[in-house]
């Protein structure tokens, strides 16, 4: 997955699942390494970071 293509996913679950978005992302993540899928366990932990990133700093 590129990273045009990991933005969009970063975006789509952000707009779609709000601030449970890293939750549904991490879940795939986990469930991917379960089956031995490391790629894919790879892609998502790029859109997690990404989520990380798009949302920023904790406010206080």
């Amino acid at each position: 997955m590129d990273a045009i293509q990991t933005s969009d996913y970063a975006s789509r679950l952000i707009a779609a699942h709000g601030d449970s978005a890293i939750i549904e992302v991490s879940a795939k993540m986990r469930e991917c390494e379960a089956a031995g899928n490391e790629a894919e366990a790879a892609d998502w932990g790029r859109v997690r970071d990404t989520i990380h990133r798009m949302r920023g700093p904790r406010q206080k």
